[in-house]
């Protein structure tokens, strides 16, 4: 029988660039609960962003002191409290990072990341604990299944960034008829560009400002060995751009665009770099708008149209899941780092710098590359 500790070590951010190690207990498990031994956990934009470096959130959003870090957890039940209706020990999970109240309008739509309950909306390692640890107490009500086909560091990803990008390519619809341009080509926009191709988009454009990360770019294969590129042109970024892009979509711009950058400038590219009656989707977190985005030239004479889009739902994550199987595609692909807990802050301080893809801290079997 499994033998499950008192205690373990879980790291958690102090918001001065640095990772931070102390002894966690193991709660009892209360009604609807489960524990899971985390197998992978990946490191979000996010946590970067409004965590490692600085604390930004305030008040029942913000990071909770000592929280255990990571929000895209995924790993296999050890342990089921009382109350569980569906899932079992043994099984593959994904937690999807956002445990609402499930009564409020967001909730009942599955969208618990716009939870509106100030008293139950908790995101794991940010308000509850996270996956920077051996274990994670998550309620069964936000759990996914993960099937076989896919790994582990695969099931981490689903549980925010491809999440996230499918929720914006299902908004603007990617299909073969579309040239897609994607701008910043970081771990989402990596992502964008796998799940665009597994679409039939046969033109994708990607525009990035590291040449690390351009690199990347231009190796990855829609499939290990299969030969068939993410990226049919990856442009550096800068001020012609969009005349690059309108030249390389016969002189019309995309149908399609996704921002996933935060960057300004990067933002007007993608919407001017969009064709006629195209659709733009903004993922990217944080920023403006550029000063010289005009909604008269660069939008409504030319009819186009444009989203925001926050995270995913329930079942979509679920539907996700299964068309990774029925692409055959793989999210882990997409990691260039795999570290081991003892060496977060080494993970951390990678993906801070941005010369990387998608970086993780793994357990088990998903450790080794």
């Amino acid at each position: 029988m499994f033998e499950i500790p008192k205690t373990m070590t879980g790291a958690y951010l102090p918001g001065n660039s640095t990772v931070e190690f102390k002894e966690y207990e193991i709660p009892e498990l209360k009604h609807g609960e489960v524990l899971v031994k985390t197998k992978a956990s990946t490191i979000c934009g996010s946590d970067i962003r409004c965590i490692y470096n600085e604390h930004l959130g305030k008040g029942p959003e913000g990071y909770q002191p000592f929280m255990i870090a990571g929000h895209e957890p995924s790993g296999q039940i050890v342990q089921c409290g009382p109350g569980t209706r569906r899932f079992k020990e043994g099984d593959r999970v994904v937690i999807y990072h956002i445990s609402g109240c499930g009564l409020c309008n967001d909730c009942r739509r599955g969208y618990m990341i716009s939870c509106t309950s100030e008293a139950y909306r908790k995101a794991y390692g940010w308000q509850r604990d996270g996956g920077m640890a051996p274990y994670i107490v998550a309620e069964e009500k936000d759990l996914v299944m993960l099937p076989e086909e896919l790994s582990y560091a695969d099931g981490a990803q689903v549980a925010c960034g491809f999440g996230t990008v499918y929720e914006g390519l299902e908004k603007i619809g990617i299909s073969g008829n579309d040239a897609v341009l994607i701008t910043g080509l970081g771990p989402v926009g990596l992502a964008a560009a796998m799940l665009c191709r597994a679409m039939g988009a046969q033109n994708i454009i990607g525009i990035e400002a590291n040449d690390e990360r351009i690199g990347i770019a231009r190796s990855l294969e829609l499939r290990k060995g299969s030969g068939i590129r993410l990226f049919d042109t990856v442009l550096k970024a800068g001020p012609d751009n969009v005349a690059a892009v309108r030249s390389l979509t016969g002189g019309m711009g995309c149908e399609k665009a996704v921002e996933c950058s935060a960057n300004a400038v990067a933002r007007l590219t993608a919407v001017q770099a969009t064709r006629k009656w195209g659709s733009i989707v903004l993922i990217g977190e944080g920023g403006l708008m550029s000063p010289d985005f005009a909604p008269s030239r660069d939008m409504i004479h030319d009819q186009k149209t444009m989203f925001g889009s926050w995270v995913t739902n329930m079942w979509r994550m679920e539907e996700l899941i299964e068309r990774l199987v029925r692409w055959n595609i793989h999210p882990a692909d997409l990691i260039t780092h795999r570290f081991p807990l003892a060496q977060a802050p080494a993970a951390y301080a990678l993906m801070n710098s941005g010369n990387c893809g998608k970086v993780a801290v793994c357990f088990d079997e998903e450790l080794p590359i």
